[in-house]
This record gives C-alpha cells, structure tokens and sequence, in this order.
C-alpha cells in the first residue's frame, strides 16, 4: 500500500537486464536525483508514481572544504580495517569534490542499515546529510572494530584448542610409528580395573561410574580432564570398608593403658567400659570422649596409648588456631585448588575407617567470615548423624561412626556449648607430688637418659633429688616442665660423660642439684614466716591446675570507702562487698562499734596484680582477712580457705576442689576449709594427700573466723547478742499463710 512506500526516493536510468538461470532477472539502476512523491497514479499492474525533483540548496566552499575532508580521513580509517574496500575506491572518493556526490557516494559503501540510509537520502541539504554521514560512520566504525576484537579472541582459542589438539594427534602418531602403546588409554584400563576392584558404597560407585564416563570424552592433556582424575583417585584411595583388628583382650589393654601411663583412673575405666561393651555386642558405635584438664597431664599421650590398647591405628588433628569451616568439611569441587577437608584427608592417609581420631585443642578454634569450624564439627562428632558424613569435596555421604574421636582441651569454657553436649567430658586433673616421683622415676628420667646417650652406669637420680626439682624448680600441674628440667641435667651429665669417654658415673642428690639447674627458681609453699593481721591465704582454680592466693586488706582513717585492686573480675569485686557487708552486719558479735566503718577505709588487695583473677570462691577469705584487719588479731600462716559467701554468712559449694587441694598441699598448708556442701568432692581427692592434710568442712562463717583467726587467751571471738535477729528460714510462719500445692 501507499503507508509502505517512502515519499522520497531516488529518479534513477536503468543501464541493464540480466535474466539469471533460475528465472530472476537482475536490474543495474543509475541513479540521477532525489525527488518527492506527489501522486500515485496506477496501482492494478504495479506502482506507478508522479514524481517532482527535489533541488538541492548551495554550500559555503569554506564548509564543504573543512568536512569533506574529515569524512574522506575516516572513509580511509575505514578502509585501513575492512578488507574489502579496495585502494581503488578509497582514490576516487578522494577525488571527489561536489559535497553532496561525496556524502552519496560514501554511504552506499558502508553497511548503514535501511532506516539509516533512508534517513541520509531524506536529508536534502548536503551539510547536514555531512554531517549525520559523520556521525553513522562512526558508531559503524566502532561496531566493526568491536566485531574484530572479537573475532580475533575466538580466533585465537581456536588456534590454540586445535595447535592442542594437533599436538597431541601427532604425538599419538608418533608413539604408534615407534610401536609404543597408547599410555593415555592404558592409564584409563588402568583406572577402570582399580574402580572394579575397589569396595565402596553404593552411593560412592555410581558417582565415581559416572565421573568415569565424562573423563573417557576429555582431552587427555585438558585441565578439566585433570580435576575429574583427581577426584576419581580420592575415592578410589579411601578406606570405605578396610578396617583394623580390634584388639578385644581387656587385661591386656589394662596391661598396655598402665604401662603407659600412671594414675589417670577416670579416662582408663572408660576406655576398659567401651572395650567390654564391644566384646559383647560386636557392632558398636564409637565412644567421642572429651579430655579436659591442665597442659602436661598427658591427655594426648593417653590418646596413643588407647589406640595401642584397642590395636587401632591412630589419627591426630590439631584444631588449634583452624578458623575455617572448610579445613572440618573441604572445598566444593568449583574452586580452584579444591581439597577435602582434613577428616578425609586423615583417613586416607590411614588407610582403615576405624581409627582412634584425636582431636587436640578443640577449644582453641577460632570464627571469622569464613564459618565457624565448631559448628562443622557437630555433625562428624554427632553419633546421630556421623554415619552420613557429607564432605563438600566428596558430595557422598562417608560413614564416620566406626570411630572412636578423642578430643582434648585445656578449658570447656572455649567449646560451644552444643558441641559440649555431643561430647563424653572426662576430667583430668593435675597430678599430686607422689603421683609427679612415680612419673620421673618410672618414664621421665629413664626416657631422658636414653634420649641424651647414657645409661644407668653414667647416671642416677635419687628420690630426693626428684622431689627438690619437683618443688624448688617447677610449679605445674603436669609434668612437661619436670622433663624439661631432668633433661637439663641429663644434657649437662652428657658433656662430662663426652670428655671422659664414657668413664662418668654421677650420682645426682638434693645437694648437687642445684649446679646443674642454678638457683631454685620457687620456694617450696607460699606460707608466710609468722601469722600476719590481714592476710588470709585462700585457693584458685587456673587451666594448668590450682594456686594459692594470699588476700591482703589494711585499715585507714576515711569515710567509709572500700577499694578493691589486684586487676580482679566483676565477680570478684561482689564477693568483696558481700564479705563487708557481711562484717557490718555482725559488727556487734565482732566487738566493732556499730558504724565503725564511717570513720575508716578499707582496702582490700590480691597480690600478682598482673594476673586477672575473677569468681566467688575468695568470698570467704575476703571477709577473714577483712575482719582480721579491723579487730587487729593474726590469721593462721598454715591454714587455706575456699567458698562463696552470702550476705547472711552462709557459705556455698564451689567447684575445681581437687585442683585446689593439690595447690594447698603442694604450698605446705596443713590445714583447709571448704564448704559444708563440697564434703561429697573428697572422695576424688587421693587418700595420700588427705592424710597429710586436714580437711576441715564449714557451713557458716562464724566457724571460718573462729577456727582461723588467732586469739590471745581466754578471749572469744564472737559476743553472744540476746535479741539476734533469726536467719529468715527460722523465723516462724503463721499457719496457712502458705498453703502447700497439692496433686489431686
């Protein structure tokens, strides 16, 4: 219709017919001007127009100078990239000096498309149709150069895949003109017997059967064909069904646990419990046990010994420091450099599925953007769920139920309580002196004099040299510092041993000690020369063991201010003003006048001020050396304390007792008040100790102060008062005030 015909077109002559073989017949059409449709005059057969030409407006020479040649420079960048526009060409566009032909002429030589072309047809005058001409070619410019850049990138990683692939073709040719065997095909045979030959799940199989397949349609040589080989040689190197031999003998492993290590009695029970349980029941699920005590006490080296006790190979993972879940659960195979994580990699290293996993420093794992490891570890040491052990690397589920993980920390308080809860916690607490001669004289010193090459002849310790190396040189709850020690001398002993040939016999006593390891570094026990006015000697709980801790107040003229220093915790600071409000409130019994402390200060300091120190258990020792301070009399040097106190005297349970009575018997105290409530706790406590020390139990703190502070004869602590006020749970109620809650 009339809508589809542009109004202006172009009057042209047609110079020539040529009928092509299939019928068509081709039309060479020499265009004259534009001209403008005026009328349409016959439409039955074909188109017929009345047409007016359209006369083209005169230009400034100065103007058509200035862009002809700038279209003319671009016509031969143009022409500089597109192969097909000939030299030819590029000269008589040059040689073109009318605007309008100029502007004509180029369009039609470059690949506008037809509302573009049409537009510059339209466009009578020659400057302006210069000037849209300017700017078609350029945007036609850019596409055309974009267009080759990235021809050019295809080019070249085609050239590349197919120099690869020609490479490799003549390699190939190579080999077989030589009679050398394909290798790559052999290696792939090779591949396929080792997959028919492994045992795997069912879930494992038909993974590695359909990575199997994608590798034998790669490249030999490409980097894809690299990474499926890898993760195929994973499953095929993973223990899924090999398995030690269990070790069911229980006196042997009894034998083998006490060999290895002395005392420890907790953690040896249990292991002798999950052995006895697994002869009877034959299937059963890995224990996960958590050894939790101070540093040297032997909670790794016991891991050892269970796996020789059980006849399972052993696996230990240090945890401390790891701050990324993918070191517990592995890389998703997308990334580059992509492992499994260290489960996986343990197990492979070992080679069967039941090994003894130990897990050290499980509380020093750290968080960051990358997860949280603990939160990965959940589910390996969750007996509900490790039997479906979900690596990233491997996407198949791996059973982990067969083993038996041990971990180890020094505190519980550094474990996320969920994984606390998936965990059997075992405490080992740290060693008595008797417990530390036993140790050095049946593993320390003869695995030291072996280690630095003596023997007997050339060395030997006696009982009390042991012990003054024990007390005068290390304070600790384990033993790694007492090796330390025995090895100095042992090293000492060794270079006179060299310079004589080997002729040396040194007999090491309590007495020569000290010119092998110097000046004692601690003096044994922390009690004082003579009984002091202040200073009460109380016990603290640490995570390499027990300390005693000597509480220092002094009494000044003020207004009442309590200053509380030694860099103490929240906690602490509390007990502090329970302890005093505690003396206020028996100021009367005490003999202090009613509002004594409105004319005084009190100061209270723990020495070691460097050290933070924090929780309930000084409260006791808090309010005796405050008491001792304002009434002037000593508070005994031999005797240590522990427990919370209430404003109402009372004094409650606390806990780390037997690390604490280590401490006290380790200080050369003789006598010790605990909580009435903590009586139960002693049964831990190893009957050699508690008969060098006394133990005394106390309810309330009248019985702390009279038992430690000491009095001049004939005096009394405490003043009897008739109208004493009765603690609130002996004050009588009056009947069906509150009436009991009853379960019809």
């Amino acid at each position: 219709g009339e809508k589809d015909i542009y109004s202006i077109g172009t009057v042209g002559t047609v110079l020539q017919l040529l009928r092509l073989p299939d019928g068509t017949v081709k039309a060479l059409v020499e265009g004259k001007q534009r001209a403008r449709i005026t009328r349409f005059t016959d439409k039955e057969k074909y188109v017929q127009v009345e047409v007016e030409p359209i006369a083209e407006p005169d230009v400034a020479e100065t103007e058509s100078e200035a862009i002809s040649r700038t279209v003319v420079r671009m016509f031969e960048e143009y022409a500089k990239i597109n192969k097909n526009i000939s030299k030819d060409l590029t000269n008589n566009i040059s040689a073109i000096k009318d605007v309008s032909q100029l502007a004509d002429t180029v369009g039609a030589h470059f690949n506008f498309k037809i509302q573009d072309k049409q537009g510059l047809l339209e466009t009578v005058p020659p400057m302006e149709r210069m000037t849209l001409l300017f700017q078609l070619m350029q945007a036609e410019i850019e596409v055309y150069k974009t267009e080759q850049r990235i021809k050019d990138r295809v080019k070249k990683q085609m050239g590349k895949t197919q120099r690869d692939y020609y490479l490799n073709e003549q390699m190939r040719a190579i080999q077989k003109e030589m009679g050398t065997k394909d290798d790559y095909k052999s290696e792939l045979d090779e591949l396929e017997t080792r997959i028919k030959r492994k045992r795997m799940t069912r879930e494992a199989a038909a993974k590695v059967r359909q990575e199997f397949k994608k590798l034998k349609l790669m490249a030999p040589m490409s980097a894809e064909g690299t990474v499926v080989r890898n993760y195929i040689e994973w499953f095929i190197n993973l223990p899924w069904f090999e398995r030690s031999k269990l070790q069911t003998d229980i006196d042997k492993a009894e034998a083998i646990l006490e060999e290895d290590h002395y005392g420890l009695k907790k953690p040896k029970e249990r292991i002798l419990e999950y052995l006895a349980v697994q002869k009877l029941v034959k299937k059963i699920r890995g224990p996960i046990l958590c050894f939790v005590g101070p540093p040297g006490v032997g909670k790794t080296s016991l891991a050892k010994s269970v796996a020789r006790a059980t006849g399972r190979a052993l696996v230990r993972l240090s945890l401390g420091g790891v701050r990324d879940e993918a070191e517990i659960r592995g890389h998703r195979r997308t990334y580059i450099g992509a492992m499994p994580g260290k489960i996986i990699q343990s197990l492979k290293k070992v080679k069967v599925n039941n090994p003894v996993f130990c897990l050290d420093e499980v509380d020093k794992m750290s968080v960051d953007f990358r997860g949280d490891p603990s939160a990965a570890l959940l589910e390996v040491l969750d007996p509900e769920q490790n039997f479906a052990f979900n690596d990233h690397y491997l996407d198949v589920d791996y059973d982990l139920s067969d083993i038996l993980f041990i971990t180890t920390a020094n505190n519980l308080h550094g474990i996320p309580p969920p994984l606390q809860d998936r965990m059997e916690v075992i405490r080992l607490a740290g060693y008595t002196e008797y417990d530390k001669l036993h140790i050095a004289d049946g593993f320390l010193v003869p695995k030291q004099t072996e280690m630095n090459g003596l023997s007997k002849e050339n060395i030997q310790f006696t009982k009390n040299a042991i012990q003054t190396i024990i007390r005068r040189y290390t304070r600790e709850a384990g033993v790694r510092n007492l090796e330390r020690e025995i090895a100095s001398v042992c090293r000492k002993i060794a270079r006179e041993v060299a310079k004589e040939d080997g002729k040396t016999c040194v007999k090491i006593t309590a007495q020569s000690i000290q010119k092998y390891l110097g000046v004692p570094r601690f003096r044994y026990g922390q009690v004082e020369e003579k009984d002091e006015i202040g200073l009460a000697i109380g016990m603290a709980w640490t995570q390499v063991g027990g300390e005693l801790l000597a509480i220092e107040t002094v009494i000044m003229p003020g207004r009442g201010k309590l200053t509380v220093t030694g860099k103490l915790g929240e906690v602490m600071q509390e007990s502090a003003s329970a302890a005093l409000s505690y003396v206020r409130s028996r100021a009367e019994s005490l003999r202090l006048k009613k509002r004594f402390y409105r004319g005084v200060d009190i100061h209270v300091h723990v020495p070691e001020g460097a050290t933070p120190k924090d929780g309930p258990s000084a409260g006791i020792t808090i309010a005796t050396s405050i008491v001792s301070a304002l009434i002037k009399r000593p508070v005994r040097r031999d005797l240590a304390m522990t427990g919370e106190i209430t404003l109402r005297g009372r004094i409650l349970p606390i806990g780390g007792l037997k690390e604490k009575i280590l401490a006290a018997h380790r200080g050369g105290i003789f006598q010790i008040i605990i909580p009435d409530e903590n009586r139960k706790d002693l049964k831990e406590i190893p009957a050699k100790i508690l008969k060098q020390v006394e133990v005394v139990t106390a309810s309330h703190m009248d019985d702390v102060l009279s038992r430690a502070i000491i009095l001049p004869p004939g005096e009394t602590l405490l003043k009897e008062k008739e109208d004493d006020v009765m603690p609130p749970e002996l004050i009588p109620r009056e009947k069906e005030a509150i009436r009991p809650f009853q379960v019809n």
